[in-house]
């Protein structure tokens, strides 16, 4: 009898693109990039979910109407068990504010595709998937 399968973990993210790179963070205490955003709460929406985190790991302030769903991937979740997928809707943003790291991150990082090494399975697809777009080196 096989056990039920583990519900994927849905999450919300920003790709905020500069000069042919995205920002990325390192979460404290963890040496890999991730993507600014994080878990869906209950009763809200991915876009809502993707610029309350934007403010809680970055401290950008960003309206949800003006953010552009780009893509959603769904692969292997970092650090979970084997079939355990996380699946994260990323939404492009612009803001001509500067990002800072909030006590939730350790460091900001402009990341391209030469940075897939550095990155979690999610966070290598969207580098990817951004590559493929056009949108960073």
């Amino acid at each position: 009898m096989s056990s039920p399968a583990l519900p994927d973990i849905l999450v919300a993210a920003i790709a905020l693109v500069r000069d042919r790179r995205v920002l990325m963070v390192t979460a404290r205490g963890r040496d890999v990039f991730f993507m600014p955003g994080g878990k869906i709460d209950p009763g809200e929406t991915p876009v809502q979910a993707a610029a309350r985190e934007a403010f809680e790991e970055v401290m950008l302030r960003l309206d949800p109407d003006e953010l552009t769903e780009l893509f959603t991937v769904a692969v292997q979740a970092h650090g979970e068990p084997d079939g355990r997928l996380v699946r994260m809707v990323v939404f492009g943003a612009e803001t001509d504010a500067a990002p800072e790291a909030s006590a939730e991150v350790s460091a900001l990082h402009w990341a391209n595709s030469a940075d897939l090494s550095r990155c979690p399975p999610a966070g290598a697809e969207v580098l990817q998937n951004l590559a493929a777009l056009g949108l960073i080196d």
